[in-house]
């Protein structure tokens, strides 16, 4: 097996390209890789798309990343927290791109991902503005919106 183990944060994320969706683990500061967030700010690699369950806090870890101006758009279920000004002020100035996504949904649709799995039908959201432009169907009578796989070229995770 080919050994993964690299010399520094720097070289742990020296790989990820232009464009990338990066996947980003934790729940809020939990689990969160603060520190690979914020050796990825510091490389070249521009117009990221993260994956999170949030939107980062403060000004380290994610938001740090968010303010570098290198994250294009972030798909997310908590994109608003008491320190998430980070986050507030890129949206609000049109600097970034937000897709909400229910917890299970966003979750269920990177494990679709992995899965091999191309879309799957959820009840979540439906007749919500989170359905809007999305394909629906109804299915023994209950009505569900189509969501499509969430692939990530690269996953950012807390380890030891």
């Amino acid at each position: 097996m080919i050994s993964k183990i690299v010399d520094s944060l720097a070289a742990a994320v020296a790989g990820i390209a232009d464009g990338a969706t990066v996947l980003v683990g934790g729940f809020g500061h939990v689990g969160a890789p603060n520190e690979l967030c914020e050796a990825l700010a510091e490389t070249p690699a521009r117009e990221l798309t993260v994956v999170s369950n949030n939107a980062g806090g403060g000004e380290i870890g994610l938001a740090k990343l968010l303010k570098s101006g290198k994250v294009r758009k972030i798909v997310c279920s908590h994109p608003r927290s008491a320190e998430g000004y980070v986050f507030r002020e890129l949206f609000e100035a049109g600097r970034i791109e937000l897709e909400i996504n229910p917890q299970g949904t966003l979750a269920e649709r990177m494990r679709a991902a992995g899965a091999g799995i191309p879309a799957f039908y959820t009840p979540t959201g439906f007749g919500t503005r989170l359905a809007e432009g999305k394909e629906t169907r109804e299915i023994d009578g209950r009505m569900y919106v189509l969501e499509k796989a969430l692939h990530g070229d690269v996953a950012l995770i807390r380890a030891h």
